[in-house]
């Protein structure tokens, strides 16, 4: 399904606002694949949930162009790795391979969107509500768990 950009950042900004996630105003589209081969390498580094969440605010709330080295290495040292590494793996292009992996893999499946949620060959597409995820999963035979600690 190919959705006009208008189309998409309205579907965008509602289901930040119903998650309480902040968006700007952003006017340009950034690319991002090297952003998504710097956060496989601080996934290797343990710091893959900070690092994506830094790129997502610095693209999203703060409209930053994430294809800039310095961008990304700023994002990279206020994670707390090492901006030095952080540029020889993008001048490197050291997660190249596994980045191209992931999206061949994503390609195999019929993945074009993100996010996409899939399982058992059922997918959903886009930003979702969370109750829209929870019968998506419940439909599929995932039971509910309590988090961690009970409740």
């Amino acid at each position: 399904m190919n959705l006009d950009p208008i189309t998409v950042k309205a579907r965008q900004e509602r289901a930040a606002e119903e998650v309480g996630l902040p968006l700007g105003d952003r006017t340009m589209t950034y690319n991002s694949r090297l952003a998504t081969e710097l956060g496989k390498w601080a996934e290797d580094r343990g710091k893959g949930d900070a690092f994506h969440d830094a790129v997502f605010r610095t693209y999203y709330v703060g409209g930053a162009n994430i294809a800039r080295t310095d961008v990304l290495v700023g994002i990279a040292l206020s994670v707390g790795l090492s901006g030095q590494e952080a540029l020889e793996v993008i001048n490197r292009r050291a997660f190249r391979e596994a980045v191209d992996a992931d999206w061949a893999l994503a390609g195999r499946l019929g993945i074009s969107a993100v996010p996409t949620f899939a399982l058992d060959g059922w997918t959903v597409v886009g930003a979702q509500p969370y109750e829209a995820l929870a019968q998506f999963l419940t439909d599929r035979g995932v039971k509910r768990r309590l988090p961690s600690g009970g409740g």
